[in-house]
């Protein structure tokens, strides 16, 4: 029998709250998962759901409100600034945007050496040069690119320049926000295709968030869904796709395209009006758009619970809705 991984990242009732003149806005509320060593965690969810500030205060780009993280057996919840430096060697991040997270004043090669200058990774000159030249090929830029600059190169290359900066200091966690959504299709399957070899070769550890239901099907060993704020879902990725149980991953997912000519499919259309995240009381996020709803989903938010093995749902009438008997 295979030895259980260890657990990578661990994040207990993660909360993130940002000042408003209105209120307090509640980007990320008592979010709980973890996530193996050398495994994917998808994170999906419609825009303004969290799912990338989520990742921002896991890793420290944004300090959290309340709430328990551990990576790779530490906890990290609090961590000073010189601590913080060297968190940030084995924790690290890919960006949503591939042109406006690079600086447009500096050429690819020196984009890719920033980081190892930083941490003083290389002893001089010819060595940084090597590195740099093994990073580059390591994510498929061709070595006439040392010289170009951001702006002369198409979103997949600049792209590959974002995940060289990110395997730099050779991390263990990588934070993959929306990575491709930039990008054309057939350039998103080269990236997603490139992260996934990088991950076998280097045992590399994915929090990959996403609004792509296929692409997150593709690459990822576990799901979490968000909806504004709250994790209303998480299961694997097989279970999730063969059997989902909130209505709001129901939705999501009845609106991705079946690529056959002729094929029909359910939509579950959600009406209703959006919950505002400020201030939004004890209630289910979902409730106003819910066709479920009681009246019990206005006044008590649902715990996120194991309704069937592995499976966890943050609905008070999940098994109701699915005929699952407890």
């Amino acid at each position: 029998m295979a030895e259980d991984k260890k657990t990578m990242l661990q994040v207990e009732e993660l909360t993130k709250f940002f000042k408003t003149p209105r209120g307090d806005l509640h980007a990320v509320d008592h979010v709980n998962f973890s996530i193996k060593e050398g495994q994917t965690l998808g994170v999906v969810g419609e825009s303004g759901c969290g799912k990338s500030t989520l990742g921002r205060t896991v890793i420290h780009l944004h300090e959290k409100t309340s709430g328990k993280i551990w990576f790779d057996g530490k906890d990290i919840s609090d961590v000073t600034k010189p601590q913080l430096k060297e968190l940030r060697r084995d924790m690290q991040m890919i960006f949503q945007d591939p042109f406006s997270s690079l600086n447009p004043r500096m050429s690819v090669s020196q984009l890719i050496a920033e980081p190892l200058l930083i941490y003083k990774e290389t002893k001089n000159d010819r060595e940084l040069a090597q590195r740099v030249g093994e990073l580059m090929d390591t994510v498929g830029l061709a070595a006439r690119l040392s010289n170009a600059y951001p702006h002369e190169l198409d979103g997949g290359r600049r792209q590959r320049i974002g995940v060289a900066r990110a395997l730099a200091l050779n991390p263990k966690f990588i934070v993959c926000d929306e990575p491709v959504s930039a990008l054309d299709v057939s350039i998103q399957a080269q990236i997603i295709n490139l992260m996934q070899d990088l991950q076998e070769e280097r045992n590399l550890t994915y929090m990959f968030i996403t609004h792509d239901m296929s692409v997150v099907r593709h690459i990822s060993n576990d799901i979490m869904v968000m909806y504004l704020g709250c994790a209303v879902e998480f299961a694997d990725s097989e279970e999730m796709f063969r059997q989902r149980l909130h209505p709001y991953t129901k939705a999501l997912l009845s609106a991705v395209p079946i690529p056959e000519i002729g094929a029909k499919k359910e939509r579950k259309v959600i009406k209703g009006e959006l919950t505002s995240p400020i201030n939004p009381g004890d209630e289910c996020r979902f409730a106003k758009r819910c066709p479920f709803a009681t009246e019990e989903c206005f006044h008590k938010t649902p715990a996120l619970e194991e309704i069937i093995p592995g499976h966890f749902v943050a609905c008070h009438h999940v098994r109701e809705i699915n005929d699952i008997k407890e």
